[in-house]
């Protein structure tokens, strides 16, 4: 089964697109994540679906070792012109074992999640995470909300980049957001579609209870304030691992 990430965050197509995204806006978040988790001054970070490894760099600059993974090859050899001793990068696929009690601490952010046709392969990524986090490690999972973006989708926009018109269109089908980006380049026309399932915060409270991940805080926006199903831009999830093994 062709599996649309592989293909579209391969591209340099993708990062064109989405090279705008608020870097003051996302070091903020992470700034106020680290003052809510209060973590210790070695605690080892794991990037889940890391991309080119923004976060990674930030969160290592701030002095913690990070080990960044993700599914795209290219976006891991960007990644890792910024290794260095405390900061490692690796191609990994989230659905399949890649670590063990090693990390304290593990972020998905910025919609990184449900991206897979399978719903058992969700439970599976979550699983995998939850395997590689120390005992009572916590683990964060920065997702858009489904409520609201249903509510305000937008059907047709275009958006020019470095001189390429992207036209994007978007619908619902099979509880999956199905956003399909045109454009050409050097003659040619392209086309890519992207399906991220719109995953609800009843879902992902069962999903967790389906693992040894213990949901300890809800929030709804990047400065951390309380989720609201009609109002929130984003459903953010703090567990943590038990003490017992995924």
């Amino acid at each position: 089964m062709d599996e649309w990430f592989k293909d579209w965050f391969n591209t340099k197509y993708y990062h064109i697109l989405y090279k705008n995204r608020d870097n003051s806006e996302a070091s903020g978040f992470i700034d106020r994540l680290i003052t809510f988790l209060a973590p210790q001054p070695n605690a080892h970070f794991l990037d889940v679906a890391c991309g080119k490894g923004r976060h990674s760099i930030y969160l290592n600059k701030k002095g913690y070792p990070v080990t960044g993974i993700d599914i795209s090859p290219n976006s891991i050899e960007e990644a890792n012109k910024y290794a260095n001793d405390t900061l490692h990068f690796e191609v990994a696929d989230m659905r399949y074992s890649f670590a063990e009690s090693k990390y304290d601490i593990a972020l998905n952010l910025f919609t990184s999640f449900g991206y897979f046709e399978k719903d058992e392969d969700d439970l599976a990524a979550l699983q995998n995470i939850c395997k590689a986090m120390q005992p009572n490690g916590r683990f964060v999972l920065d997702f858009f909300n489904a409520s609201k973006v249903l509510k305000e989708l937008v059907p047709k926009e275009t958006k020019t980049i470095d001189g390429i018109d992207f036209h994007i269109s978007k619908k619902v089908e099979n509880n999956r957001i199905l956003k399909t980006i045109e454009f050409e380049s050097k003659g040619k026309q392209k086309s890519y579609t992207e399906k991220v399932e719109a995953i609800t915060k009843q879902q992902f409270e069962e999903l967790f209870a389906a693992t040894d991940f213990e949901i300890k805080e809800v929030f709804g926006n990047y400065h951390l304030d309380s989720f609201d199903e009609d109002t929130s831009d984003r459903l953010i999830f703090v567990v943590q691992k038990t003490e017992t093994t995924c």
